[in-house]
């Protein structure tokens, strides 16, 4: 193992000490008496087992080469020399093997990644043109959602007589999702010529798109006291009255002036869960921010001002090419991009994220 890397040796010397720590505690007499302390004391120990038994892998592995080298830097003998050689050679291959190994058990994992995710969408400089895009970028995740077996449900939308949307909120509920998709916040930007647009100028667009782990209700707690929730007609997407019975739910957090609403259930029931659902991701995306001072954790950081000159995406409809700018990876293929085929992008995006946080693990 290099020498760059022994602030990881010892993270996981550290780590196989617990372990063995917490053997001795459950073949402890006293312990084995108290059957949840056991049960405490197993559980902990099963998530560091991998860890523990890399390390002694890689001890092994070390002491080997040791071994070599002693018998290449000390012995007269050319064969045994050409032997230890051979050997020592095929040994680093595995402990290069290894070391990659290291630095992914200990590159730290988010804790959100396995939950669904809510989507806000919402248009940004462009007019009727980014509505438009907005309602080509909801269809695209659904799309993709669809190819992974999952579901997706809108919650909330404000449409546009023409068919798009100035905002749509939905849920992806898929294991994994948020692991896969919480990339796509940000700004995206659309090039293209509007159908309104007679002398064939090129315009430029924005959405925002920001992607929250959906909040489960043990995350964070809300105080039913501190919420004003009013029924409503719904409406439909171009602002028509749908609806005869009011069911439309809106759900304000009092303290934190935070709104959430969803009008497209037909049962007031279901509109108010989701509703909550959304109020819940919000307030602790706000909570995530106060907790680690990461202003991209907030909903409003996510998506910048939506102004063109930010963005982390763009389709550019005349060179039928989709870039994104944060990897420098470009697609020459919108029609399928729209349809929901961006897995070149999202494996970019996670492929950097590893390299990032293996990094930052190796740094100590």
């Amino acid at each position: 193992m290099t020498t760059s890397n022994q602030k990881l040796i010892d993270r996981l010397a550290s780590i196989a000490k617990r372990y063995d720590d917490l053997t001795s505690q459950m073949n402890d007499a006293a312990t084995a008496m108290d059957f949840q302390r056991v049960q405490e004391i197993a559980k902990d120990r099963s998530q560091i087992d991998d860890q523990a038994d890399m390390y002694k892998h890689y001890v092994r592995l070390a002491a080997t080469i040791s071994e070599a080298e002693h018998i290449i830097n000390n012995e007269k003998d050319a064969g045994l020399i050409e032997l230890a050689n051979v050997e020592k050679a095929e040994l680093m291959v595995h402990m290069v093997k290894l070391d990659t190994e290291i630095k992914e058990a200990l590159t730290p994992r988010d804790p959100n990644d396995q939950k669904n995710v809510i989507f806000e969408i919402r248009a940004g400089t462009g007019g009727e043109e980014a509505a438009l895009f907005a309602s080509e970028l909801f269809r695209l995740y659904t799309r993709y959602a669809q190819r992974k077996g999952w579901d997706a449900e809108i919650i909330d939308a404000n449409g546009t007589g023409i068919g798009g949307y100035r905002e749509v909120i939905f849920e992806v509920k898929g294991k994994g999702a948020y692991s896969l998709l919480k990339h796509e916040s940000g700004v995206h930007r659309v090039q293209r010529v509007p159908a309104t647009e007679s002398s064939g100028r090129i315009h430029t667009s924005t959405v925002t798109v920001a992607v929250l782990p959906e909040a489960e209700e043990v995350d964070i707690n809300i105080n039913e006291g501190d919420l004003r929730i009013d029924i409503y007609h719904a409406g439909g997407h171009g602002g028509q009255n749908v609806q005869k019975v009011a069911t439309a739910v809106r759900i304000t957090h009092i303290p934190s002036g935070i709104i959430a609403t969803c009008q497209d259930e037909r049962s007031q029931l279901k509109n108010r869960m989701k509703a909550m659902a959304v109020l819940r991701t919000r307030l602790l995306a706000v909570e995530q921010e106060k907790q680690h001072s990461q202003i991209t954790q907030a909903r409003r950081s996510q998506v910048g001002s939506g102004d063109r000159s930010e963005k982390v995406r763009t389709y550019n409809f005349p060179q039928d090419r989709v870039t994104d700018h944060r990897v420098g990876v470009s697609i020459h293929s919108l029609p399928r991009v729209l349809d929901g085929e961006i897995d070149t992008l999202i494996d970019a995006l996670a492929a950097q994220e590893q390299k990032e946080l293996m990094e930052a693990a190796a740094q100590g």
